[in-house]
């Protein structure tokens, strides 16, 4: 793996969907670098500190959120001398984002009092009112003609949906909720996903025309959906709860055929690889090395004394450490919080947010589970290779962390006082962004082998 430098970050960075660029928010500054040579391309500079950025799907355009004002400033790669502004008056915007089209700007006022489209082309703006969540309950069609919103007045939820050739509301159907969390359309465009609040355990499928086609009900008295998450074939449909339980749906039926259980004692039968992080001393016989200026002053990575990272593969059983969440405090941390498919559908990833150090791949073909990764510190964020099945993990260590089928490794961040934060593939699975405290850095990730031994460290 190729590291690149580090560089300067306070805020989002994020790939362009072409894969050619890499978006940088650095104070007011807003710097575009290519993602080969890491050149600045274009600088922008914004009215305020950066909160968040978003890329247009054609990769042309690219907005920025200022909350402390709060406005939206939006700016072209191909035409630097183009800008836009939107503000919203005294109501403010709560987010914003693109459309499908690339051509529209949606913002959600503040108070959720109205959602508005805004036109790049002839600069119309259409509202609709009352949407219910600021950066959730809005979902698009994988064409991107169509859009489903939440929506909540006289105490009920409701789905509008809506064209986004011209933004008018094509329909609206009432949904039997208590208090909506979130919606998703699935990946074929048949059917649109509702879950509740986690008061109460309820997912509910509709089709586009409002009929209800389930209302699925794992338990009762209890707190219930955590996350959502369709698998990309669009034939599973994956549900983390509060009960520390994963339940895959199948699209075809809509009936559970999987229930996959996170015990913090894990005994046999059990047939998945545990890779546990250990640190081994790292000796250097020091006879072998030259006295050079080089030299001068080793390396913290290898010197005598210190310690390098490795995954150790252990047989179970084994007891994974368990937080157990206060009962006086609200939002506890238990259940699956962190789920997400494989690209190819085969592999699921889940953290039980009460066992935050483990991270547990199920294969759904076998319906078992296929490994366990055992961190020493609470998995930050973790990501699928949108290529090929391979995972990479950061723990806000020096350290990497990649799974695939054919074993797992660890390997060092060769950068000065930098801690893994955060991590995002780029979408052709060639670079991977690392996000540190105030830098970022990117790594050049090599083609997987098709056969690599079990595990190894350092690498």
């Amino acid at each position: 793996m190729e590291f690149t430098e580090a560089y300067q970050q306070t805020g989002p960075c994020c790939f362009s969907p072409n894969a050619r660029y890499i978006a940088i928010a650095v104070d007011y500054r807003l710097v575009i670098r290519h993602c080969l040579s890491f050149k600045v391309v274009q600088l922008f500079s914004c009215l305020d500190k950066i909160s968040y950025i978003e890329w247009a799907q054609d990769s042309e355009y690219i907005l920025c959120g200022l909350h402390k004002r709060p406005m939206v400033q939006a700016w072209s790669l191909t035409q630097p001398e183009w800008t836009c502004k939107i503000d919203e008056g005294p109501a403010g915007i709560a987010y914003a984002r693109w459309s499908p089209d690339s051509r529209h700007i949606l913002t959600l006022s503040g108070f959720q009092v109205r959602l508005t489209a805004w036109s790049l082309v002839n600069t119309a703006c259409v509202h609709v009112q009352w949407p219910k969540h600021a950066t959730r309950g809005l979902s698009f069609t994988r064409d991107g003609k169509y859009a489903a919103i939440c929506t909540r007045h006289d105490c009920k939820d409701y789905v509008n949906l809506l064209s986004c050739h011209n933004w008018e509301i094509m329909g609206s159907f009432y949904v039997d909720t208590l208090d909506l969390a979130d919606i998703v359309w699935s990946p074929d465009d048949s059917a649109i996903v509702i879950w509740d609040t986690p008061l109460e355990y309820k997912v509910l499928v509709y089709s586009p025309d409002g009929r209800c086609l389930l209302k699925y009900q794992a338990y009762e008295s209890g707190l219930g959906v955590k996350s959502v998450s369709w698998s990309p074939c669009g034939q599973y449909l994956a549900v983390g709860s509060y009960d520390q339980m994963l339940r895959v749906l199948n699209q075809l039926t809509w009936k559970t055929f999987a229930e996959f259980m996170h015990l913090s004692n894990v005994r046999p039968p059990c047939y998945a690889t545990v890779f546990k992080e250990v640190d081994e001393p790292f000796q250097i016989d020091m006879s072998e090395l030259c006295l050079t200026d080089d030299f001068s002053q080793p390396n913290p990575n290898t010197a005598e004394g210190c310690f390098r990272v490795r995954y150790e593969v252990i047989e179970v059983p084994i007891a994974l450490p368990f937080q157990k969440p206060p009962a006086d405090k609200p939002n506890p941390k238990q259940g699956i919080g962190l789920l997400s498919w494989s690209s190819d559908s085969q592999y699921i990833f889940t953290r039980n947010d009460s066992m935050p150090t483990a991270l547990w791949i199920w294969d759904i073909h076998l319906l078992e589970l296929a490994a366990i990764l055992l961190q020493k510190d609470p998995i930050r964020a973790a990501a699928w290779d949108p290529t090929c099945t391979r995972l990479v993990l950061c723990t806000g260590s020096s350290h990497l962390y990649m799974w695939a089928p054919s074993g797992a490794y660890c390997m060092s961040v060769p950068l000065s006082q930098f801690s893994v934060m955060d991590l995002k593939w780029n979408s052709d699975g060639s670079c991977l962004l690392l996000k540190g405290k105030e830098s970022f850095c990117c790594a050049a990730v090599p083609v997987l082998p098709e056969e690599s031994s079990e595990c190894s460290s350092d690498e």
